[in-house]
C-alpha cells in the first residue's frame, strides 16, 4: 500500500483496526456513533476495497462473518499521506509549515522535537 490513497471512511476503518486489531465488519461498523453510522453494505464494499489495496487482510472466520486486521501500520499510512501532502506542494515543506504556525497547531515542544530530530539526523550523517 506505499501509494495507495485513503478516502476518509477507509481511515476510520483503518482506525479502528489499529485500535481494536482485528475485527469483523459488523464489529466496525457499530464502532462508529450510531448518529453518523454507515450501512453494513457500505462497511463491507469499503473492507474489500482495502483489502484490494494490501491495507487489510482477513485472518479468520467465525461463522458467516470474516474477521480482518490491518496489514499495514498507521506510521506508514501517515507517512504516505504525508508525502502526499507534499508533492501536492511540490516537495516544498514551507507551505506546510507556515499553516500550522499560523493556524496555531504548531507548539513550540513540536518545534523543540523537531530541531533534536534534525540534530540527531546530522549527527548520524557526520559520523558516515
Amino acid at each position: 500500500m506505499p501509494h495507495s490513497k485513503l478516502s476518509k471512511l477507509e481511515f476510520r476503518i483503518m482506525d479502528v483496526l489499529w485500535t481494536q486489531g482485528v475485527a469483523s465488519v459488523r464489529e466496525i461498523q457499530e464502532s462508529f456513533p450510531e448518529k453518523h453510522r454507515p450501512a453494513y453494505t457500505t462497511i463491507q464494499t469499503t473492507i474489500y476495497r482495502l483489502e484490494e489495496k494490501g491495507a487489510v487482510r482477513r485472518v479468520g472466520k467465525v461463522g458467516n462473518f470474516h474477521i480482518f486486521e490491518s496489514a499495514v501500520s498507521r506510521e506508514a499510512a501517515q507517512r504516505t499521506l504525508i508525502d502526499d501532502l507534499l508533492a501536492f506542494f511540490e516537495g516544498r515543506t514551507q507551505p506546510v509549515m507556515a499553516h500550522l504556525i499560523e493556524s496555531g497547531r504548531l507548539t513550540l515542544e513540536d518545534v523543540r522535537e523537531a530541531e533534536d530530530a534534525l540534530r540527531k539526523l546530522r549527527e548520524k550523517d557526520e559520523s558516515r
